[in-house]
């Protein structure tokens, strides 16, 4: 069982819903930078790993973490676009941010991008925030959750089954057998382009279940605490409960049907 950290002041540490008004507030900070930034600020350059960068990219990083910084020093930040290796092993507590998750979306103006932060403790989500500015929408844990946690546990056949898939540039061979495997067993599949709003979409129900290949922390961990939060499986490689190091992400009611096709692919 998790651990949820202690209220403030008891071993010194805030409780969730404090970190959660700082997630708030820190994001609040850069959406309404970016609602504001010009044209110039979505132009596309390359990183190393061929994966598309703007400057908007790392200034709503350095927004979100001045604010994180200032009202929560002792939780350091890891963030994509400032991350010193992005298979480093995570601090035992961190904010994990992907400050446009979607960013080839947000680059050619289209709307599935969204600010992804969460607070997680030994590599497991406890809390998450997705903001996604030009849908004006905003989902997070805390007590104003929505959803049934006993209807969400609910499976669903993947014959019968919507799912989004995000992160299919990889190019493996294992990936293009699973692909065409899922192509061929789920009923419908939908490319969105944001590993956070396709778990947003597990958690709302737009989406029976979603595929996410390859994730990295900063691109899942507020998802899965939305996820998780709701009572939907979250699953990793052979079938175990997910964590940062696995290079498969499957969720929804489907999920388990996802890992098997996965793993026998």
């Amino acid at each position: 069982m998790t651990e949820v950290p202690e209220p403030h002041g008891r071993q010194g540490r805030p409780a969730l819903h404090e970190l959660l008004a700082v997630a708030e507030e820190a994001v609040d900070e850069a959406v309404g930078w970016l609602s504001s930034a010009g044209a110039e600020w979505s132009a596309t350059r390359f990183k190393a790993s061929g994966e598309e960068v703007t400057d908007a990219d790392v200034e709503v990083e350095a927004r979100v973490t001045r604010v994180l910084e200032a009202r929560t020093p002792e939780i350091p930040v890891v963030g994509e676009e400032s991350a010193a290796a992005p298979d480093a092993p995570l601090p035992s507590r961190c904010w994990l941010l992907d400050p446009i998750d979607g960013t080839m979306n947000f680059t050619r103006g289209a709307p599935m991008y969204a600010v992804s932060l969460a607070y997680a403790e030994n590599g497991v989500p406890l809390l998450g925030l997705v903001h996604a500015p030009s849908l004006g929408r905003r989902w997070s844990t805390g007590p104003a959750a929505t959803g049934s946690m006993a209807e969400a546990a609910v499976a669903c056949q993947l014959r019968r089954a919507v799912v989004g898939v995000s992160g299919t540039g990889s190019g493996s061979a294992h990936t293009r057998r699973f692909l065409n495997r899922l192509q061929n067993e789920a009923y419908r599949l939908r490319m969105q382009g944001s590993m956070a709003l396709d778990l947003v979409g597990v958690a709302e129900g737009w989406l029976d279940a979603c595929v996410c290949i390859a994730p990295k922390p900063w691109d899942v961990a507020a998802g899965v605490a939305l996820c998780r939060e709701r009572g939907y499986a979250v699953l990793g490689a052979e079938g175990r409960a997910f964590s940062f190091d696995s290079p498969v992400l499957v969720a929804g009611g489907a999920a388990r049907a996802l890992a098997d096709l996965w793993e026998g692919s």
